[in-house]
């Protein structure tokens, strides 16, 4: 607990022979226990134990997974007793990412499989009711409609959104399926709320959508800086080692952050700059390292353009400019400047409180920007490193899941490219670029999309501005809804087709680091459900595309995968069962994977282009009637929407949503600690929990987002990012008043 995980829960009671060893409150449930579990894994008499083990009984087999969770990618060993999980343990091989460890959601959060509200059978809404049909009737329903909807108002009235909680193989699958059997490249994923920007900015600046190095860099770094990102919490394993780190002294931490988070308490810099402010207070630090010459003047020489124009306008940035406009002391962005740019090897790592930004993709340039002046690139300890949200999200775009790319990001406008995948599918690849997830809601909204498949995504929970949503669905001629849960998208949907879990299937999730893990049948699939991969199969049969959809396995999937992708081609199923960790690109099958990208040259070339960015204020201000500016997030015990951790024990510890208030506002407002109020933007409203608590300055709210009861997007406004189209989610101008 303390050397491994930085908390201090168990402590000695007493002295002498009436000492005990019990935690730091009255009980687990009220001290300062995350439950990762660690205790109970190491615990050597079996005094503590987990209690499903306690309920079911001890695992007759145990199998080694991915967790499904976050985009660290956990190896987890999951122990099944009469056919049931009963229990889940980190697994103790030291190559995974995880060494041993895992958090609350990874080690408790897998009954929702169980969930006695679990879809398990097809379903089709007939007279404004769901009826439960047999798969044959519920595909030859999609089909037919499909059929009839393409007739009528050919491929562009159609659309798929992919999910990132499910397998590359399955991502692949969907995304083939709107190319070849619908003709439409109208297909995205929710890559496209969360990090677009950092995708199409890393592989447009330097030539891979991607980290340019791993987690295990952590371990060789001197600086790390922190954007953005509530690291302990939103990626808690990872958080735990970097926290480690900075409170042994063995890594300096610069965080940037508009909120006090835990890792925060461990920065030698906080840096608590005022919501949508990022790019003056970069431009600040840019500033600092080209006028007092702290940049890589070799690195720059062989391997950078640009630098005159960069360095051009960054001089207009100064640190005092950047304190009036974010509020962060000069003298504080001067030192952490300094520090980044002198104490290499430096790695910076970034979260959603970076890119959910009007300029986010502009805040990653600037990011990568830093990263090159100082020559923190290609090198070990270094880097760019984005942490992704969800599981396979970094699978989701590179498998095609995205408008305006194919597998391997390969542009969709390349007549050679659309080649080589008709030669390989055996039918046309449609050249026009598709509508994105942003504009497929504003489409339908207008009456132009007609047919839209989700996959494994609660859209009117997650997408901004939740009205719109709400009212481009209702107009919809077809809504598909793949899950495993009824959820606030399929109150609009014409059919369910229920989906297996993770634990159901076989598979492969790539993770934040390019880290390629196989997904394994733990249990048979609960009920009629069937993995995605499946459904997608029946789905292009029934259409008149079984030729292009000739599979019997996921191994199959992913060796058409490897023979189209040559970043992969080295990576098989049977290295990864044999337990090697590979990331890619693994060019082939007797080569190491390459962890550690441009040592010699970038993807782009020799030489990569420095992107300037001016600072553009954020649409969203204080304004009399909106005096406040509100952020959204998550927390430890949920995730994402919460569709899965809600079904757990989790919701026990977290049982509600909460908007955090700086103890000032709150007295000027009357709220009072647990106060349920009403938090109202010009786009709508939500009723939450009062948290009181100095963690947010004066001025700004945070406020959480895993219950539909609260629906905090509600009050999210329409606003996204020209270049990327992410919504802005980190700033949006509210008041706050008592409820009720």
């Amino acid at each position: 607990c303390e050397e491994v995980q930085g908390y201090f829960v168990w402590r000695a009671w007493n002295r002498g022979g009436r000492v005990m060893i019990r935690p730091d409150g009255p009980d687990l449930a009220h001290s300062s226990c995350v439950s990762c579990g660690l205790c109970v894994d190491v615990c050597p008499t079996g005094a503590l134990e987990d209690r499903s083990v306690v309920n079911y009984g001890w695992p007759e087999r145990w199998v080694e997974t991915t967790c499904p969770y976050c985009g660290v990618g956990c190896q987890m060993l999951v122990g099944v007793r009469g056919g049931r999980i009963v229990d889940v343990r980190p697994s103790r091989r030291l190559d995974a990412v995880n060494r041993g460890n895992l958090c609350v959601k990874g080690r408790y959060a897998w009954e929702y499989v169980y969930a006695p509200d679990r879809v398990l059978h097809p379903l089709v809404r007939v007279g404004g009711e769901w009826r439960q049909v047999s798969w044959e009737e519920a595909i030859q329903f999609v089909a037919s409609r499909l059929k009839e909807i393409l007739a009528k108002y050919g491929p562009r009235a159609v659309g798929v959104l992919v999910s990132a909680r499910v397998t590359s193989e399955e991502e692949y699958l969907q995304a083939k399926f709107a190319r070849v059997v619908l003709g439409t490249n109208n297909v995205d994923s929710c890559a496209r709320v969360c990090h677009e920007p950092s995708a199409a900015a890393l592989e447009e600046v330097l030539g891979t959508g991607g980290a340019t190095n791993t987690f295990d860099d952590l371990d060789e770094a001197r600086t790390v800086m922190l954007v953005g990102s509530n690291i302990t919490e939103n990626h808690p394993v990872i958080g735990v080692r970097l926290k480690r780190l900075a409170s042994e002294g063995r890594v300096k931490l610069i965080v940037v952050d508009p909120r006090r988070t835990e890792i925060a308490r461990y920065a030698d810099y906080h840096l608590q700059l005022r919501p949508g402010t990022d790019v003056a207070l970069l431009n600040a630090m840019a500033n600092v390292i080209v006028e007092e010459g702290l940049y890589d003047r070799d690195f720059v020489a062989r391997r950078v353009d640009g630098f005159e124009e960069f360095a051009e306008v960054v001089r207009n940035y100064t640190p005092e400019f950047a304190e009036r406009v974010t509020g962060v002391p000069a003298g504080a962005i001067r030192e952490a400047a300094r520090l980044y740019a002198t104490n290499r090897p430096s790695m910076i790592m970034w979260g959603l409180g970076a890119t959910e930004h009007v300029q986010g993709m502009e805040i990653v340039y600037l990011l990568i920007d830093l990263a090159l002046i100082t020559g923190n690139v290609g090198r070990p300890g270094a880097g760019l490193v984005p942490l992704r949200g969800k599981n396979n999200v970094q699978g989701t775009a590179i498998m095609g899941a995205h408008p305006r790319k194919l597998l391997g990001a390969v542009p969709v406008s390349d007549p050679a490219q659309r080649a080589r995948f008709e030669r390989a599918w055996g039918h046309p690849v449609p050249s026009e670029p598709g509508m994105d997830g942003i504009e497929m809601i504003e489409a339908a909204d207008r009456g132009e999309l007609k047919a839209l498949i989700v996959f494994g995504e609660d859209i009117v929970m997650s997408h901004p501005y939740r009205a719109l949503t709400e009212r481009a669905l209702q107009k919809l001629e077809l809504l598909v809804v793949v899950d495993m849960f009824h959820n606030e998208t399929s109150k609009y949907a014409h059919v369910f087709l229920p989906a297996a879990s993770s634990f159901e299937k076989d598979g492969t999730f790539i993770n934040a680091d390019r880290r390629v893990q196989r997904v394994r049948k733990v249990i048979e699939p609960l009920g009629e459900s069937k993995p995605d991969w499946q459904i997608v199969v029946e789905l292009a049969r029934a259409m008149g595309y079984g030729d292009a959809f000739n599979y019997s396995s996921p191994e199959d999937v992913w060796n058409e995968i490897r023979s189209l992708w040559p970043a992969v081609y080295g990576i098989t199923y049977e290295r990864l069962d044999r337990g090697e960790s590979l990331h890619y690109p693994t060019p082939s099958p007797d080569s190491p994977p390459v962890k550690v990208l441009y040592a010699d040259k970038f993807g782009v070339g020799e030489r990569a282009r420095l992107r300037p960015v001016m600072y553009i204020p954020p649409p969203e201000q204080p304004t009399p009637e909106y005096p406040l500016l509100l952020t959204t997030g998550r927390v430890l015990y949920h995730f994402n929407m919460g569709s899965m951790t809600r079904r757990t024990p989790n919701a026990a510890i977290a049982p509600e949503d909460f908007v955090e208030i700086n103890p000032e506002d709150a007295e000027a407002l009357g709220v009072g600690d647990g106060d349920l109020v009403r938090v109202t933007s010009k786009y709508g409203s939500a009723v939450l929990r009062a948290r009181v608590t100095d963690r947010v300055p004066r001025g700004t709210l945070f406020a959480t987002v895993h219950y539909p009861e609260a629906s905090i997007n509600r009050v999210v406004g329409p606003h996204v990012d020209r270049l990327s189209h992410i919504p802005e989610y980190k700033v949006t101008a509210v008041r706050v008043e008592r409820a009720g």
